[in-house]
């Protein structure tokens, strides 16, 4: 049915407490509640990661700031895909950190994807992947502070616009300058390897 494939319906709510401002998404308005209930308390789960990273990476119990924000990237055919970011800084620093991570979601049953997950078993998706971001590296001239082999088997990523888009960490692979490198790539130069019941598949098609 057409209704099965809407997209959920998302509100913004926020915490806002001691110098903290973290806006974060929440579902609402689902048929099956407990379903919604998971989704939620796996995406509030991740905003709290966020914040405690915060301390453990930067040492720190006080931020001068701390602004959390997030972007869907993907709400349709029962996938949703989106990142969170978590910018903190502390007194006197000369700039703050941001983490971002992300969550693609079955919206039929709660579960959240690894990396792994999206492609077939035995499919060697690390290579292939690494291949494709080593030559978009190579294209785009960018400078990165390690020699770039391989990403890691749960490298982070989000889906859009038919594209999975495999990213690094500040300070991971490039200068803070350059901000989170992204690599996006289209969905058809995967089908060999994407799993054929999983969220790639579904966003793959034209219908």
């Amino acid at each position: 049915m057409l209704l099965d494939f809407l997209p959920v319906m998302i509100r913004t709510k926020v915490i806002h407490q001691n110098g903290m401002t973290i806006y974060y998404p929440q579902i609402f308005g689902m048929r099956e509640v407990n379903i919604e209930q998971s989704m939620n308390e796996t995406i509030f789960n991740l905003v709290e990661w966020l914040i405690d990273e915060q301390h453990r990476q930067q040492d720190s119990t006080q931020f001068a700031e701390m602004i959390g924000t997030y972007e869907i990237k993907t709400n349709e055919r029962n996938i949703l895909s989106l990142s969170l970011s978590n910018y903190a800084m502390m007194n006197h620093a000369a700039h703050g950190l941001t983490f971002m991570k992300s969550l693609t979601m079955d919206i039929e049953t709660g579960h959240s994807y690894t990396l792994s997950e999206l492609f077939k078993e035995n499919s060697n998706y690390v290579d292939v992947l690494s291949a494709i971001i080593a030559q978009q590296i190579e294209e785009r001239d960018l400078p990165t502070l390690i020699d770039f082999t391989k990403i890691r088997p749960d490298q982070d990523f989000y889906v859009a616009d038919k594209s999975l888009v495999i990213y690094f960490q500040q300070y991971e692979l490039s200068a803070y300058a350059f901000g989170f490198p992204m690599f996006p790539i289209s969905l058809f130069e995967l089908q060999d390897i994407i799993a054929e019941d999983g969220p790639l598949a579904t966003l793959a098609t034209n219908s």
